[in-house]
């Protein structure tokens, strides 16, 4: 493998200038259940789903063995799954999944935040810090962000750092039973070390 594709270990933490995002334990439950339920309406509705399933089940051992899960992705290296935080506040959550290694070395961003919240440039920040997180930490060459057309408060957050959309993927995933066409947007390792001074100046530094 050569020094470019070498994976380093992965933090817990990752610091931007507002927010902090590190993995969710058991303990961030009755946080992130408060805030999920207040906005529900506002999440849900964006959120893959087959046909007649259930909203998922949001309850403690739920939640537990998702971080399960999310720690065995993170030492696999498959994915990585972070709560946005901003002071001791629990805000959100982004997540860099679907990693793919060989010829690929990419992987997804994708990312939800409390709705009382939207709108201050705190996602954008989280996103990032994730693709700093990305491309320098564990060396992958792209990574993509996949939106449906009409979500504007997320597509706002790729508008506002700039990432290159791609075109439509038509009938993309399957949300609530339908199937999504989602624009997709992505940003690969060489438009990162261009404009990676941009980035920490706009939205890192202190």
């Amino acid at each position: 493998m050569s020094a470019a594709r070498t994976v380093r270990h992965a933090p817990l933490e990752l610091r931007g200038q507002r927010v902090m995002l590190r993995s969710l334990t058991e303990n961030d439950f009755d946080e992130w259940h408060a805030v999920r339920t207040r906005c529900a309406d506002w999440l849900l509705r964006w959120e893959p789903r087959p046909k007649g399933a259930p909203n998922p089940s949001e309850d403690r051992p739920s939640f537990a063995a998702r971080c399960g899960i999310r720690e065995r992705e993170r030492h696999l290296g498959t994915g990585y799954g972070f709560g946005i935080f901003v002071g001791e506040r629990f805000a959100g959550e982004v997540t860099l999944s679907s990693i793919q290694r060989g010829p690929f070395q990419s992987a997804f961003i994708g990312y939800w935040i409390d709705d009382s919240l939207a709108g201050r440039g705190l996602v954008p920040e989280a996103v990032v810090v994730t693709l700093k997180f990305a491309f320098e930490a564990i060396s992958l060459h792209r990574v993509e962000i996949s939106i449906i057309p009409r979500n504007t408060a997320s597509r706002r957050v790729v508008e506002k750092l700039g990432i290159r959309q791609e075109g439509i993927a038509e009938r993309f995933l399957e949300i609530d039973g339908a199937w999504e066409d989602h624009v997709r947007y992505a940003i690969t390792s060489e438009e990162w070390a261009a404009r990676e001074a941009e980035f920490v100046a706009e939205w890192l530094a202190d």
